[in-house]
């Protein structure tokens, strides 16, 4: 599986049917969730009008409405006519490269996520080492993996780092479990961002990301899932240490 086809499988398991009366609102933000953690990075194209509008289950006007409004917002550009779609122009900033004060304003919620994600990722690595993996599967792991330690910069790290836990929630196949690990880690990154890049955690995570990915691959679920802890866990120390 290459890069390309990684990321059309992560949206296609990622983005799930809006909810609710504000289908306008909720198209905005599960398609800017997905272009901030990296599901579909800068310069790669977003799937076609009928594709997001049948993923998201809303109408192509309501889905066209949400895409200019991402356009406003500088996350996309369009081009029209034959050979024309809709591609990522947001470029992701370098881990505490700028202010973010929405983080001390969210500062429970956050941390609470903290949390939630001690429950949900260790459990979703559980499962996903119990499933037998297609090869499809397995090579999204791979892949994923791969693409962290190959990360060019900070920037493009954290966002190769969020699309491995969700090829890990994604191919635990259960929907609501993917849902869960995209909300925590759209709180996760916006932690992240607010604090220094620290070699020595990076350090950390790329051990442990190897060693999940490896227990998974192995079918030993309870491995898997003690090595997502462990790595929950010392994520967890260091943003609640420098966050406060």
């Amino acid at each position: 599986m290459n890069a390309a086809r990684a990321t059309d499988h992560l949206g296609d398991v990622v983005l799930r049917q809006v909810r609710g009366h504000h289908a306008f609102e909720g198209c905005v933000e599960q398609l800017a969730t997905t272009i901030r953690l990296g599901v579909y990075p800068y310069g790669s194209p977003l799937p076609t009008e009928r594709d997001l509008a049948e993923r998201l289950g809303v109408s192509r006007a309501t889905l066209r409405e949400a895409i200019a409004g991402l356009r406003q917002a500088g996350m996309v550009s369009t081009t029209r006519g034959r050979g024309g779609g809709t591609v990522v122009s947001y470029r992701p900033e370098a881990p505490a490269s700028s202010a973010w004060p929405g983080v001390a304003d969210r500062k429970e919620e956050l941390l609470d996520s903290l949390t939630f994600r001690r429950i949900v990722e260790p459990g979703a690595c559980y499962v996903a080492a119990n499933r037998a993996l297609s090869a499809s599967e397995r090579m999204l792991l791979t892949t994923s993996l791969a693409a962290v330690d190959d990360a060019a910069d900070s920037a493009a790290h954290r966002q190769a780092d969020s699309r491995l836990h969700l090829a890990i929630a994604s191919v635990a196949a259960s929907p609501m479990t993917i849902a869960s690990v995209t909300e925590v880690q759209a709180c996760l990154h916006d932690m992240l961002q607010a604090i220094p890049v620290l070699e020595v955690n990076i350090e950390h995570s790329t051990r442990q990301h190897q060693a999940i990915v490896t227990a998974i691959l192995a079918g030993e679920a309870t491995r898997a899932r003690r090595a997502m802890e462990h790595h929950c866990d010392d994520t967890a120390a260091l943003l609640r240490g420098l966050l406060g």
